[in-house]
């Protein structure tokens, strides 16, 4: 089979991160070969997500010249040492394309590993048709699952799986999301659902406030037309939300998270501001309230394994909006004007 792989590929390459940056669409950007351990494979589609615009433009860090961390399509090669069973198998290539296994934050949990690589950030990522990848590192994608349906579950669905796992909530518990509507956002409200937990989602507009209620959310406010603190103190009993879980860069919602929260509250925080703001942290009301915060970012192959799983069964679906590759650049514009609802995934060329 490998005698079927072309030299070159086809690729959204950058020249450079930088406000407003384009991607040059080329034809002549070598197919890497897999070393020991690695597997070569034809993505089918990856996913465009608002972290990577962020990275093309030069707001976080990005050494690599192709962008892109949701990619799944089936292995075509194998290095060595690779089992004979993985030719042809479909592989979801994640933004943690590897860790070193070996430092003493990997023996605790490897999605906080110092040496860690990332897809697009620090190695060629998957807006390209061909990429190695580890497979120690790579997901199998089950029977059942679409690969573009996978493709957004590889970064965003993770991240909310894993930033649910760690508000510590039970049954019966209240969750607020702000930015419920959003690509994040409206992953997180299923997943909650799915587990018994109260959804506060906290959004804007009508078509966000539909979709949020049909995907299991048990109240929608609206930031525009609501007293956000009030009602969700009196939807809780003047308690307050056993957990908020921020998925949009907005000061506000930062600015609200800690006043949602009941005494034990935990808050996650996902979303990354651009203002590069500081929470607005009382050590005081810390203490006296024993509330928590937590940083959160992807998650671990079990729980990629878990959520996998959910989607199969139906339980957690993303709302997709599919393009041909060559828009790549058209998409990204309207991705940076929010223009976009639910998760972007580009069609890789034949």
């Amino acid at each position: 089979m490998a005698s079927t792989i072309p030299r070159t590929q086809i690729a959204a390459w950058l020249e450079k991160p930088e406000p407003g940056a384009r991607l040059k669409l080329r034809s002549d950007i070598e197919v890497p070969s897999p070393k020991e351990g690695e597997v070569l494979v034809k993505l089918e589609y990856t996913g465009f997500c608002h972290s990577d615009v962020h990275s093309i433009y030069g707001e976080t860090p990005m050494s690599t010249d192709i962008a892109g961390h949701e990619g799944v399509g089936r292995v075509v090669e194998l290095g060595s040492n690779v089992p004979a069973e993985m030719m042809n198998a479909r592989l979801g290539v994640k933004w943690q394309y590897s860790t070193c296994d070996t430092c003493e934050i990997c023996a605790v949990n490897p999605t906080a590993c110092p040496n860690q690589i990332n897809s697009g950030r620090n190695t060629r990522g998957t807006f390209q048709q061909y990429i190695v990848t580890p497979v120690k590192h790579a997901t199998r994608i089950p029977p059942g699952l679409k690969s573009e349906i996978a493709a957004p579950l590889l970064c965003a669905g993770l991240t909310m799986y894993s930033a649910l796992a760690k508000a510590r909530l039970r049954p019966g518990d209240w969750v607020v999301i702000p930015g419920a509507g959003g690509g994040l956002g409206h992953l997180g409200v299923q997943i909650a659902a799915k587990r018994g937990y109260k959804v506060i989602a906290i959004d804007t507009g009508e078509s966000k406030r539909e979709m949020c209620i049909k995907l299991g959310a048990a109240v929608f406010l609206d930031f525009k037309t609501n007293s956000i603190e009030e009602e969700v103190m009196r939807l809780t009993n003047g308690f307050g939300a056993h957990a908020t879980i921020v998925t949009v860069g907005s000061d506000t919602a930062y600015d609200q998270a800690l006043k949602l929260l009941r005494n034990l509250g935990t808050l996650v925080c996902i979303g990354l501001p651009k203002s590069g703001l500081g929470l607005p942290i009382s050590p005081f009301m810390m203490c006296v309230r024993s509330l928590s915060i937590v940083g959160s970012s992807v998650g671990t192959a079990k729980e990629m394994d878990e959520l996998l799983e959910m989607a199969v069964k139906g339980d957690v679906k993303p709302e997709i909006s599919v393009f041909e590759f060559d828009e790549i650049n058209n998409i990204m514009e309207k991705l940076a004007r929010f223009e976009i609802g639910g998760r972007v995934v580009l069609r890789l060329p034949e």
